[in-house]
């Protein structure tokens, strides 16, 4: 698996409708002011980065975009629909899925059954039908197991179908994590630092996967992340978050060179 950025560090073309939007997106918690008027435009096909220091509010962020808090103000648009307010179930069947900073598997299911889970919402028979295991109900399981293994052969985990989720090696539990999540086929995938608790190789094969099934999908993808490595490497654009605030946005270049940028977060951990 390898991917390659485009030459340079151009972005997808501006005058492309946003697939994902946040408008003045803003959340208080009992005065406390965890995401501040954040605006953020991530088009079709983009591999957007978001990051910033500890507590800047990025995965608060991720939280208001799926649907696990509810704006104190703003709007969030997907295809220029709003979802905001939705239930995070409702805001997955409008196409985004994403991944959780700490792994959140079924850990008594098998790596198989994780990834089934996912399919489920597009099953065709009924629930009398599943408990009497007649009907559509034999036809639909086989294909959703079929389905399922395609899934873990992409991700190199076929091999470990029948092993319980808690019993892979961390660096496979992420990539049966991203897996769950594809499988519930979003058109936007969000994903809340990857490559936190990873080795240097472990790494270098998380980057590998995420340019993979970005083509291989044909997806957009939000990625937080602390490594900028992985976020320089694979990002077209970059939103840089501090104090619950956007302090800057542009390419990986760009950001490299901003000064609010070096102050803030890149000469703390990179420079």
């Amino acid at each position: 698996m390898s991917d390659s950025r485009p030459e340079g560090d151009s972005a997808v073309a501006v005058e492309t409708a946003p697939v994902l939007q946040t408008v003045g997106l803003t959340k208080h918690f009992e005065g406390l002011k965890a995401v501040e008027d954040v605006s953020i435009s991530v088009a079709p096909g983009e591999l957007h980065g978001v990051i910033g220091p500890n507590g800047a509010g990025k995965t608060t962020l991720f939280n208001l975009i799926t649907g696990l808090y509810v704006p104190t103000r703003g709007d969030i648009r997907v295809d220029g629909q709003s979802i905001a307010g939705l239930e995070p179930y409702q805001i997955t069947g409008k196409g985004l899925a994403r991944t959780f900073q700490n792994i959140r598997l079924f850990a008594g299911l098998t790596v198989l059954d994780n990834v089934r889970t996912a399919f489920h919402r597009n099953v065709k028979y009924t629930t009398f039908e599943s408990m009497l295991r007649v009907g559509r109900f034999p036809a639909e399981d086989r294909k959703l197991t079929e389905e399922a293994l395609e899934f873990l052969d992409v991700f190199g985990l076929a091999d470990r179908h029948s092993e319980f989720a808690r019993n892979l090696p961390y660096g496979e539990q992420r990539r049966l994590e991203i897996a769950r999540a594809l499988a519930a086929q979003p058109k936007v995938l969000l994903l809340d630092e990857p490559a936190a608790g990873m080795n240097p190789s472990e790494v270098v094969r998380l980057t590998e996967l995420i340019g993979f099934i970005r083509k291989r999908f044909n997806l957009t993808i939000v990625l937080i992340e602390h490594q900028m490595r992985v976020v320089m490497s694979l990002c077209e654009r970059i939103t840089v978050m501090d104090f619950g605030m956007v302090i800057a946005e542009g390419t990986p270049r760009e950001i490299q060179n901003n000064p609010k940028v070096i102050e803030a977060y890149l000469g703390r951990e990179v420079a």
